[in-house]
C-alpha cells in the first residue's frame, strides 16, 4: 500500500485526522521530500514513523527498491514539504510505477496552494486552467503565449526572483488590462492577496517589495 499524503502548505493545523492516524498508525515508512522539513510536523504531533528521503534528485535511483518494499507488503506513506504531492512536487513517478505493478495506492485529499488562491482571486473558477511552474528558458514565451489564448482562468507557480518579469511577460502576452491576482504565503502569518489588472500588479510590485518574498501564486482571468 502507498499512502499520498497532503501536509499543509503553512498553517500546521491544516492537516486531517486521517492523515495523521496514517502517518502514526499504518505507515511503516514515510517517504518525504526534505526529511529536516517534514521533521518539524512530526515533532508537532508527536509522529515517529521513521522518514526517507524521496525527492526529484533521487527518485529515479530508489525507485526501484522502494517499488520492490511495496510488493513485499511493506506500508508506505509519501508526503512533499508542503501540498499534495505529484502538483509540482516528485510523486508522479512513483505513483505510474506503482499503477503499473497492481500495488494499492491510496490519496487523500487536503492542501494544495491553487486552490484557495484561485479561489479567493475573486476570478472566474467554474472551469480553469492549472499551469504550475513555466519553463525557465526554453519554451516559456510558447507556453505563455497558449496561456494567452485561453478562455478561462489559468494558474501559475512562481518564485520571488522571477515574479516581476513574469508579470511583464503576461502584460506582453495577455495586455496590460487583464485582470489578475498575486496571493503569497497564503495559510501563514503574512497571507496576503493583490487583486487588479496586469498593469496596476506589476506597478505595485516595483513599489513593494515585500509582493516578491514567500511562495507565490498568479491567477489570471481568461482571455
Amino acid at each position: 500500500m502507498l499512502y499520498i499524503v497532503p501536509t499543509p502548505i503553512g498553517n500546521l493545523e491544516d492537516i486531517t485526522l486521517r492523515a495523521l492516524r496514517i502517518l502514526r498508525e499504518e505507515a511503516e515508512v514515510v517517504l518525504a521530500e526534505d526529511t529536516r522539513t517534514s521533521s518539524v510536523l512530526f515533532q508537532k504531533y508527536d509522529i515517529h514513523t521513521p522518514l526517507r528521503a524521496f525527492h526529484a534528485h533521487n527518485e529515479h535511483a530508489v525507485m526501484p527498491g522502494i517499488v520492490q518494499q511495496l510488493q513485499q507488503g511493506v506500508k508506505m506513506a509519501l508526503i512533499s514539504d508542503a501540498g499534495t504531492p505529484s502538483i509540482s512536487d516528485p510523486g508522479f513517478l512513483l505513483v505510474r510505477a506503482c499503477v503499473q505493478q497492481g500495488i494499492e495506492v491510496q490519496c487523500l485529499p487536503g492542501p494544495t496552494a491553487f486552490v484557495p488562491a484561485l479561489v479567493a482571486s475573486g476570478l472566474p473558477c467554474d472551469r480553469f486552467h492549472f499551469e504550475g511552474f513555466l519553463p525557465h528558458k526554453k519554451g516559456r514565451q510558447t507556453r505563455l503565449k497558449y496561456l494567452a489564448t485561453l478562455s478561462e482562468t489559468f494558474v501559475l507557480y512562481e518564485s520571488p526572483h522571477r515574479l516581476q518579469r513574469c508579470m511583464k511577460e503576461l502584460m506582453a502576452v495577455c495586455g496590460p488590462e487583464r485582470s489578475a491576482c498575486i496571493a503569497r504565503e497564503l495559510s501563514k502569518v503574512h497571507e496576503t492577496l493583490y487583486r487588479g489588472t496586469l498593469e496596476e500588479l506589476s506597478a505595485r510590485l516595483q513599489g513593494d517589495a515585500h509582493m516578491a518574498k514567500g511562495e507565490i501564486v498568479v491567477v489570471v482571468t481568461g482571455k
